[in-house]
């Protein structure tokens, strides 16, 4: 059967069962560009791609050596994939914060660094896979430069 002819008859069914007729729907589905499985643009102030940088941020300060903490700057490019929950990969900047590594848990209350021979920026690709219905989120990929 054609993928197109499945999901219409997927959509036939779905309806029927809800007892809606909604014409839009099954349309909207069908003119949709989104393929399943394929990484998909998402708006960099979207707050799921918040979380995720943010997430991106405390991975690096946990595996960093440096005595102040960094948090997320700037999300330049982001994707979302959906595989067996969101797979976000993000391009973005984190910058060095006052904020001393010790005894500080909110990286909300940190501002960036204004003394010039401490600021430090640094590029990044990161890929965050979030699982919502197990409250996972996990940073599978980092690199920075």
């Amino acid at each position: 059967m054609h993928p197109a002819g499945a999901l219409l008859a997927v959509c036939g069914l779905v309806l029927g069962v809800l007892g809606k007729s909604s014409p839009d729907f099954c349309s909207q589905i069908l003119k949709s560009d989104a393929k399943p499985g394929f990484p998909k643009t998402i708006k960099t102030n979207d707050p799921d791609v918040l979380r995720a940088a943010r997430h991106s941020a405390e991975s690096f300060n946990n595996c960093s050596n440096d005595a102040f903490l960094f948090r997320e700057s700037r999300v330049s490019r982001a994707l979302v994939q959906i595989v067996k929950g969101l797979k976000f990969m993000l391009d973005m900047d984190i910058g060095r914060t006052t904020c001393k590594k010790t005894g500080h848990a909110n990286l909300d209350d940190c501002s960036f660094q204004t003394n010039r021979t401490l600021q430090w920026t640094l590029s990044c690709y990161s890929e965050v896979w979030v699982v919502p219905w197990l409250q996972t989120t996990e940073v599978s990929l980092l690199h920075c430069h």
